[in-house]
């Protein structure tokens, strides 16, 4: 009965990890859109409350074809369950961020940021209602299981040259974060959260984008997550790897802010930082997407 129980909190528990991925992975964006805040700082309580039913309605429809768990054969009422739950979700991953992000903060008025947080929580719900029907981990029908067909694979990849591999991750990671990065860069959100958030935050930055990358490719159980932690290279363990990737996500970053000059070479090593850093987040989430996009 014990290890019945272990074994549920444990598949709880993943399910909420890959329904926060799924949350971050497509809420991340408009959390560094200025004109969100706006709206959810004005917004009168009834429009919360529409937000927050059409959310869930969304959610609940999403729910009943998958959602963001393992299991399948979801009935109404489990749907419903999973909508309320992946709102919860949404909400702390929003607050989270925006909480990390000094956007709100113990002295933002409670209606404010309750305003800021539904509106914001509203793509982070989404997210993880599709985290498992976008992001799922099913093998391909059209590639054989057998024993002897792992052994090949097995030995194709001991025939893959580590540097190439290594390259390959790099090239995935620099296309990601560019993507996600190429749309925050050239707005006015980097400096205005920049100016707001003192060093003990950006360290605390630095530490949220290492660990939700780390969720995202080898905790989540998303699509390929097994393939990442067999695949060869000179970084390829977990840990190396997050921290290698979270380096080339801020290169990337970096290049963005000086591509569309919100940086130059006359402004001073503080400024590069932390406007590096606080791009570096969604840069880094969306790193983890392309390196999870070509795992082989």
């Amino acid at each position: 009965m014990r290890r019945r129980r272990k074994n549920q909190w444990l598949s709880e528990l993943d399910d909420i990890v890959r329904g926060a991925s799924g949350g971050f992975l497509f809420g991340i964006p408009l959390l560094y859109t200025m004109e969100v805040w706006w709206i959810g700082s004005y917004s009168k309580p009834l429009r919360l409350m529409i937000a927050l039913f059409a959310t869930f309605v969304i959610v609940f429809l999403l729910n009943r074809t998958s959602g963001f768990r393992k299991a399948g054969g979801i009935r109404a009422t489990d749907a419903i369950t999973d909508s309320i739950e992946a709102i919860a979700i949404g909400i702390v991953c929003a607050t989270f961020v925006l909480f990390l992000l000094q956007e709100v903060t113990t002295s933002t008025p409670l209606q404010e940021a309750l305003g800021k947080i539904i509106f914001e929580s509203v793509p982070f719900t989404i997210g993880v209602a599709v985290a498992s029907q976008f992001l799922n981990d099913t093998p391909d029908k059209n590639r054989p299981h057998s024993l002897e067909a792992g052994k090949d694979d097995e030995a194709k990849n001991h025939i893959k040259n580590d540097i190439n591999a290594t390259f390959a991750d790099i090239g995935a990671t620099l296309i990601g974060a560019v993507f996600i990065a190429f749309n925050i860069a050239p707005t006015d959100e980097i400096p205005m959260l920049s100016a707001a958030i003192s060093p003990p935050w950006l360290l605390a930055i630095i530490v949220a984008s290492l660990v939700i990358s780390y969720g995202i490719v080898f905790e989540a159980g998303f699509a390929n997550q097994q393939k990442r932690q067999q695949q060869q290279g000179i970084f390829q363990r977990p840990m190396s790897e997050t921290v290698m990737s979270y380096l080339m996500s801020l290169v990337a970053a970096m290049f963005m802010l000086w591509f569309f000059q919100k940086l130059s070479f006359e402004d001073p090593w503080s400024m590069w930082l932390s406007f590096t850093l606080v791009l570096g987040l969604p840069a880094t989430i969306g790193g983890a997407a392309g390196r999870l996009a070509i795992a082989f």
